[in-house]
């Protein structure tokens, strides 16, 4: 272990630790996607192929944070319907992560993202499309599969979350629950398939730090926020790491 410190830049560890602090405080401060974000920073910064582990490696430590900060708010309901169906999917993934070319994946999500501006003509509408429970149960499973690949898929989740009627502290809170407990699967299965390795937990402990302090900070600024402007930021943040989605597939 001492080894691996010898070998690694304390540089990029300090730029993986800003990264979490800035990405963090825009994910809560606009209802996630902070780790989306994170995807064209980190595939520059350590490698596409580190980029998806160390993300969520990043963010599975930072959410400790974020759920006693909102624990209070969390919809329940939703979580019931969405994590056993989500775990099981991050295992699934596990096992073709190395067998399945993300990029067109990327390019589909990125426009489905791009969409939800004119699903909510530009956050004048509070609501796009009707959504029921029982959706998330096959929504935990494909977005566990595509985001335990991809590496970060928080935002594809927000018109569902949106169209159920959560808003704000209650959104953040429940997709922070749910995104938890898909972690604990997530990890388990990058480390038991190999691709989680002693180089890629020092990188993700640093990023997870650095989310740990951006939510502590973010959580100031969302309290005083109105929902009108939440919404219009969370449209707009959903948009802005559509376009990076594509952008880092076309470049």
């Amino acid at each position: 272990m001492i080894e691996i410190f010898q070998q690694i830049d304390l540089l990029l560890l300090l730029l993986l630790f800003i990264a979490g602090i800035v990405a963090f405080v825009i994910s809560t401060i606009s209802g996630g996607g902070g780790a989306l974000i994170l995807v064209p920073t980190l595939n520059f910064l350590i490698g596409a192929t580190k980029t998806a582990p160390v993300i969520n490696l990043g963010t599975f430590i930072g959410r400790p944070a974020r759920l006693i900060l909102f624990w209070k708010h969390i919809n329940w309901k939703v979580f019931w319907y969405y994590v056993p169906a989500a775990m099981l999917g991050a295992w699934v993934a596990g096992w073709f992560f190395t067998k399945v070319e993300a990029s067109w994946l990327q390019i589909l999500v990125g426009l489905f993202l791009i969409s939800t501006v004119f699903q909510y003509r530009f956050g004048k509408k509070e609501r796009s499309f009707p959504v029921k429970l029982w959706y998330f149960i096959p929504l935990g499973f494909i977005v566990s599969v595509l985001g335990t690949i991809i590496g970060a898929l928080g935002p594809v989740l927000n018109p569902f979350y949106l169209n159920l009627g959560l808003d704000k502290e209650e959104l953040i809170a429940t997709k922070t629950v749910n995104s938890f407990f898909l972690g604990v699967s997530q990890i388990g299965s990058y480390t038991f398939f190999g691709l989680l390795y002693a180089e890629l937990w020092v990188y993700g402990i640093a990023l997870g730090l650095g989310a740990v302090v951006g939510n502590i900070i973010g959580k100031k600024f969302l309290s005083k926020m109105k929902s009108s402007t939440f919404r219009k930021l969370l449209i707009s943040l959903m948009v802005i790491s559509g376009i990076l989605l594509i952008y880092n597939q076309l470049k």
